[in-house]
């Protein structure tokens, strides 16, 4: 099973769900997740610009590549939401695979319940911590419940 694991890129939501799901059969992609690099990636291969508009307009094109792609092949989505930044890149992510038809899952903490509610209604799962996601994901594909 492939699993595109999108959303914040600031604490290690990722590293535990892949360490969770040793001994699974299944395997993760994800956008890159050095915020430099995603920032500059479009000026670093294709050329400067003077205007910060088309700087970050030329990233988000070079990332929509990664991106897309890793939904369009992956059989489950997870999207984390983060408590620090408004994830607006996350938001499109779960939009796009829902559009898509994917299975979804959602992961971010109770307080932005309300802020997500469209976005967690397009879910077929919303999960607080990374070790849910594993759970579910365990239950997927061998029908174990946790514990």
């Amino acid at each position: 099973m492939r699993i595109y694991l999108s959303g914040e890129i600031h604490t290690d939501w990722r590293e535990q769900i892949v360490a969770g799901a040793e001994g699974l059969d299944v395997s993760f992609d994800g956008p890159v997740t050095d915020h430099g690099a995603s920032d500059d990636c479009g000026v670093a291969i294709l050329g400067a610009e003077p205007d910060k508009f088309w700087h970050d307009r030329k990233g988000a094109m070079v990332n929509a590549i990664r991106t897309r792609s890793g939904i369009e092949g992956a059989d489950v989505v997870v999207v984390r939401f983060g408590e620090k930044y408004k994830q607006w890149n996350a938001a499109f992510d779960a939009g796009y695979a829902a559009a898509l038809g994917k299975p979804l899952i959602i992961l971010h903490p109770e307080e932005h319940d309300h802020a997500l509610k469209e976005v967690d209604a397009a879910a077929l799962a919303v999960a607080r911590e990374p070790e849910q996601v594993v759970d579910i994901l365990r239950y997927v594909l061998k029908g174990t419940l946790p514990g």
